[in-house]
């Protein structure tokens, strides 16, 4: 969705305030593809700062549906959102762009919503996402998920360096 921005940068500079329907229908990043389960209207507020200087600020809330990293079941995440973002759209001010954020979400005087949430949920995935804290994975050589139920798998699971100790207690049974 895109928001025209001309009416904050005329010389009335009125504010923006509007909910906004997100178009995006799933999150596609470089580490993956994840359906976004259900989706809020984006509340978003644009006002003018001064010169060419913006503040956006930004409210809502998804779901996505991610894979569990230990046993790959679906996991709906809730993402809160709620940002305020500091752009300016003078192209000719490259010294002072560490105080401002960036704007690939600008074209011109458009903002493309759906791009700076993309941006946000970049910017908030989380490192790991389990279905339960105590998720037990899935076996490494049959993948049954050890959740649902046991396999009849040997466990290789040790560490190759520990073969040697491995085998004394394999000598030493009766002990």
């Amino acid at each position: 969705m895109l928001i025209n921005l001309s009416d904050v940068l005329s010389e009335q500079h009125k504010t923006i305030e509007k909910d906004v329907a997100v178009d995006m229908t799933v999150f596609e990043a470089p580490f993956g593809r994840y359906e976004i389960v259900s989706k809020n209207l984006v509340h978003i507020v644009v006002e003018h700062v001064k010169d060419s200087e913006l503040m956006i600020r930004g409210l809502t809330d998804l779901v996505i549906a991610v894979p569990c990293d230990r046993c790959l079941e679906e996991v709906d995440k809730a993402f809160h959102f709620d940002f305020a973002k500091n752009v300016d759209l003078n192209p000719e001010l490259v010294d002072t762009q560490k105080e401002f954020d960036e704007k690939n979400y600008i074209d011109g005087y458009n903002l493309d919503v759906d791009k700076l949430l993309y941006n946000e949920i970049l910017i908030g995935w989380p490192m790991k996402v389990l279905c339960s804290e105590n998720c037990k994975g899935i076996c490494s050589i049959c993948g049954q998920n050890l959740n649902k139920g046991t396999c009849d798998c040997e466990d290789t699971g040790l560490d190759p360096r520990m073969s040697v100790i491995q085998d004394v207690f394999k000598n030493f049974k009766e002990v």
